[in-house]
């Protein structure tokens, strides 16, 4: 039986990005795009709009927020979803590959996946130094505390939306990736890593284009792995 696949693409002013990651989305994949319009300033609701994704807001700033209400929305409105994917509004990511993410829980291999940049090919300049030691460190320290095998806290996602109910994620802001991650290995999730291709994005980061940025995520990353030992 067909799987119902959502995916959820959490966007602040994303104008010129927007439209682009859902044009390249496979739509013979995915039966609904739900694009979080997480307080923008622009156009990034009316171009996802008009792109044929379904848009809706979450003035609450927070990368974790326009997640966990894309879930709530994903969740209520029919048909209720098999998997549950999450991709950046910034066409970083290659929307492109998502088949990989998707097809081993399909197939009942495993219950979540994660796009690997570190596996994959990353365009000269697509992160910036912190960005790189940041994942380094990050997976480092879940290996040494959980004994989890990652290499990467990649924003490109997959999950069974069972497996997401069971996470009970919580964060709203930059500890949202590493949470699920996590909890997936307290939870005992069967999990996997595919390789992903990762290029400059289009316009400002929020994050890793400003020292507060860098630091905030970076300080707000170590703290959950912390909190959860």
């Amino acid at each position: 039986m067909k799987q119902v696949i959502k995916v959820i693409i959490p966007a602040q002013n994303e104008e010129n990005a927007v439209g682009l990651v859902i044009d390249e989305i496979p739509k013979d994949f995915v039966d609904e795009i739900i694009v979080v319009d997480n307080g923008s300033t622009d156009e990034t609701f009316k171009i996802a709009e008009d792109a044929g994704a379904t848009a809706i807001t979450e003035s609450q700033h927070g990368y974790g927020k326009a997640c966990l209400t894309g879930i709530e929305y994903a969740l209520k409105n029919d048909p209720r979803p098999d998997i549950i994917v999450f991709i950046d509004g910034d066409r970083s990511d290659y929307p492109d590959q998502l088949p990989k993410l998707v097809k081993p829980i399909i197939n009942n291999e495993v219950d979540f996946v994660i796009g690997s940049r570190a596996k994959g090919n990353k365009e000269d300049g697509s992160m910036t130094f912190p960005q790189v030691f940041g994942n380094w460190l990050a997976t480092t320290l879940l290996r040494w505390f959980y004994g989890a095998k990652f290499t990467d806290l990649g924003p490109f996602r997959a999950i069974r939306t069972s497996s997401l109910i069971a996470l009970k994620m919580r964060d709203e802001d930059f500890g949202w990736t590493v949470e699920m991650q996590i909890k997936a290995v307290k939870k005992g999730l069967r999990y996997l890593e595919v390789p992903v291709n990762y290029r400059k994005r289009i316009g400002f980061s929020k994050i890793s284009g400003t020292i507060k940025g860098t630091l905030s995520a970076g300080y707000k990353i170590i703290w959950t792995i912390i909190k959860y030992l």
